[in-house]
């Protein structure tokens, strides 16, 4: 019996979605018509009725950018529900004005969930599941294929696999990460939909889909918790700038702009780092040891004089000894501030100890001169009285300060004694000085080793430091603020206030609930308005080294030092963290042997740990392999379980040394002929001697997190002798085939010279 002709189906299901993106289209015409009305309307003026209008523009022109990204595959699938209501679920939300019914369910919310959850055991009340295979381009999407899951025990469907998935895994990659609502696992689902409070480390192996689930599950939270996350941001911390630009489009392609992006190199506001230290050396700074290095580091930048400095005035001549300069330096500790902001209490101590000191000076000089003393006994001069007195003292203090306040030694001096300072000049000097590393470092192993010279490149492992220093010094001193007449200003404040009194509105009057005036003043708001623009979340989270965000993903989690962890938990203060990552994949020598050892200083046990336990990208024959690097490494560790195999098993060939830039070059040429379409990649322990080939050229750390279809590894047991788990990197990058390209060299003979 011949199957029935699906053609009628596939026909009234692509008429179906080009009525979806007739609704898209209708709603997104709206929305821009909003965002550009409410921009053209005037504010006649009004602080508050500007701030209301820009606010309108910014919300209306995110759903404008959420809209307009979900026109490509708007809808994947349907659903088909046991009381026989269909849902077709997609990239967004729309309503049909018709019936007011919803016409396309978000695949983020609750209702959607069976989608990516049911199964035959545990339908979900849904009968079937039909994934839509979409050709075309928006607003002309047809279906041309689709796949039924039927969770009917009464029927069977015929297929255990998800063909939508397969079909995914074997297109050829690109040169950015695509998303993956279409395909999510009930595995990867059930980690995306966990709720936002608390932390969460998920671990999973090669091609497990770790990234993609963090970067889903943040559209997830912004979605769920829109009004909150809208307001603070969510930060994605990633292994590298090539990683970060691979996924760099998922959650924009997802409608989500309220994420910023960044590296560990770039944890330092104004720092962009990618040298990388010795082993010992990057060990050494990654620890927590490392801020008690930096403290004592700054506390020795607040010196006491050698010998007494003397300041000369007009009527008389001061010392700055190291008493009178201890005790400043103990009012100014007291405050509790920052170096840079309590010189300003160190600088007005001192100043009011030396006033103490000239006005007794000035007595002392007045009462020792025995001539003066006869002189005025034998005057008939009436005694000053007592207020007439205080009022001589005041006026004698008041022109000492006036003058020590114009005084250059005096201010020369200050910045001797407690100097304005940035978190360059600290750690430079730091490293430069054998003696301030002994004074910084006493007691605490390796900071002697941090010795180097001034006006070398900053490292990976410095930024954290940097960005450290920059909170025990504070703003170096700055400029006047703005006049209180300026109308940025003005109206500066005046948004913080209608923030101030909405966000109390929303949130309750909770006193550890974060507001806008916790993290931004008026003057740095004025600073950042923009005529006829509302900046962003992203946009000003980006540019604020002070911004809270409201969660934190963090990527290749291993790879953080503890120091790593210190600063960015600094950022999320309600410890909202989604962090994966794979021990066995650890090659930072600061990074992570236990998830315990770089969270627990922070979190303590508050923290949930899952697993992703499905290689999505591996095939089986690269994975087989890979799996005997693992073993040698890490036998208690067992690699994820591949979903799909090729048949093609990864070729290895062994070549003298001194040609392997040649062969290398062949073998790369010879993949690339046979590939077509699709990325391909060399990766080697360093790039020397490998330009110009046809491919990305890669070190293992490079390549971290990131995916082609073909691998060529060059010289494989150098990369393993400097540490196996790179090379189990390297070879679980691939997701058709991989080859690997070994280097032979032979033993060198008495007298002989070369390789």
């Amino acid at each position: 019996m011949e199957s029935p002709s699906v053609e009628p189906e596939l026909e009234a299901e692509t008429a179906r979605i080009r009525r979806l993106h007739a609704l898209l289209a209708t709603e997104l015409a709206a929305a821009t018509a909003q965002a550009r009305g409410m921009l053209a309307v005037p504010t006649g003026g009004e602080l508050s009725a500007r701030w209301e209008r820009d606010v309108s523009v910014h919300r209306w022109s995110e759903r404008v950018g959420a809209l307009r990204a979900a026109r490509s595959g708007l809808c994947f699938g349907r659903l088909d529900h046991t009381d026989e209501a269909t849902t077709y679920i997609g990239r967004i939300g729309l309503t049909d004005p018709g019936d007011g019914e919803s016409a396309l369910l978000d695949w983020r919310a609750p209702a959607a969930r069976p989608f990516y959850c049911a199964t035959l055991a545990t339908p979900l009340g849904v009968t079937r599941r039909r994934h839509f295979e979409i050709a075309g381009r928006a607003p002309d999407e047809r279906v041309v294929a689709f796949h039924d899951d039927v969770l009917d025990r009464e029927v069977d469907s015929g297929s255990a696999s998800d063909p939508a998935l397969l079909a995914a895994l074997r297109a050829p990659r690109g040169s950015a990460m695509r998303d993956i609502v279409t395909t999510i696992q009930a595995e990867q689902d059930a980690i995306i939909r966990l709720p936002l409070p608390g932390a969460v480390v998920i671990e999973g192996g090669p091609g497990t889909g770790k990234t993609a689930v963090a970067l889903h599950r943040v559209a997830y939270l912004l979605y769920t918790h829109r009004e909150k996350l809208a307001r603070s941001g969510v930060l994605v911390v990633g292994p590298s700038a090539g990683f970060i630009r691979y996924v760099g489009g998922v959650l924009p392609a997802l409608g989500e702009s309220a994420v910023v992006f960044t590296t560990p190199g770039r944890l330092a506001h104004g720092v962009v780092a990618t040298a990388v230290d010795p082993d010992e050396v990057a060990r050494t700074k990654g620890g927590l040891a490392m801020l008690e290095v930096l403290r004592r580091a700054v506390a020795d930048r607040q010196e006491l004089p050698g010998s007494p400095i003397p300041i000369e005035l007009e009527d008389v001549t001061v010392r700055i000894d190291r008493a009178t300069a201890a005790e400043a330096g103990r009012r100014a500790r007291a405050t509790g501030l920052p170096h840079n902001t309590a010189r300003t209490t160190f600088r007005d101590a001192l100043g009011g100890l030396l006033v103490d000191q000239g006005l007794e000076r000035l007595n002392q000089d007045l009462a020792d001169p025995p001539e003066l003393v006869e002189l005025l006994r034998g005057l008939d001069i009436p005694e000053i009285e007592p207020a007439g007195a205080a009022e001589v003292a005041a006026g004698m203090r008041a022109e000492l300060r006036e003058d020590l306040r114009a005084n250059p030694d005096f201010h020369a001096a200050v910045e001797r004694l407690w100097p304005a300072l940035t978190p360059e000049q600290t750690l430079a000097g730091l490293y430069a000085s054998r003696e301030r590393l002994a004074s910084a470092g006493e007691g605490i192993d390796g900071v002697d080793g941090l010795h180097r010279s001034e006006g070398a490149d900053w490292t990976v492992a410095d930024a954290p430091l940097l960005d450290e220093l920059a909170e025990l010094l504070g703003p170096p001193p700055a400029g006047p603020p703005a006049a209180a007449g300026d109308p940025d200003g003005r109206y500066a404040g005046e948004v913080l206030s209608i923030l101030e009194a909405a966000d109390r509105e929303i949130a309750g009057e909770d006193p550890d609930e974060l507001r806008p005036t916790d993290f931004v003043t008026a003057d740095v708001l004025a600073a950042r308005q923009v005529p006829e623009h509302l900046a962003s979340v992203a946009e000003r989270a980006a540019a604020d080294r002070d911004w809270r965000y409201g969660h934190l993903v963090v990527d290749e989690a291993q790879e953080l030092s503890a120091m790593d962890w210190h600063v960015l938990l600094r950022r999320c203060p309600s410890r909202s963290i989604t962090a994966v990552g794979d021990l066995a994949q650890r090659s930072a020598p600061a990074g992570a042997q236990a998830w315990a050892d770089v969270l627990g200083p922070h979190l303590g046990s508050r923290w949930t740990y899952r697993t992703l336990t499905v290689n999505y990208r591996t095939p089986a024959e690269i994975m087989a392999l890979a799996g005997t690097v693992l073993a040698d490494f890490a036998p208690d560790r067992r690699p994820p379980e591949s979903v799909r195999a090729t048949g093609e098993e990864p070729w290895q060939r062994t070549v003298p040394a001194a040609g392997l830039a040649a062969e290398a070059r062949e073998a790369v040429e010879a993949e690339a002929a046979r590939l077509g379409r699709g990325t391909l990649a060399v990766i080697a322990a360093d790039r020397e001697g490998l330009a110009g080939l046809p491919a990305e050229v890669h070190t293992p750390t490079s390549a971290k997190g990131l995916e082609f279809d073909v691998v060529v590894i060059v010289d494989p047991e150098r990369i393993r002798a400097h540490n196996p788990a790179d090379l189990y990197v390297a070879m679980t990058r691939a997701t058709r085939r991989l080859g690997l390209l070994h280097a032979v060299r032979r033993p060198r003979r008495r007298g002989a010279r070369g390789v």
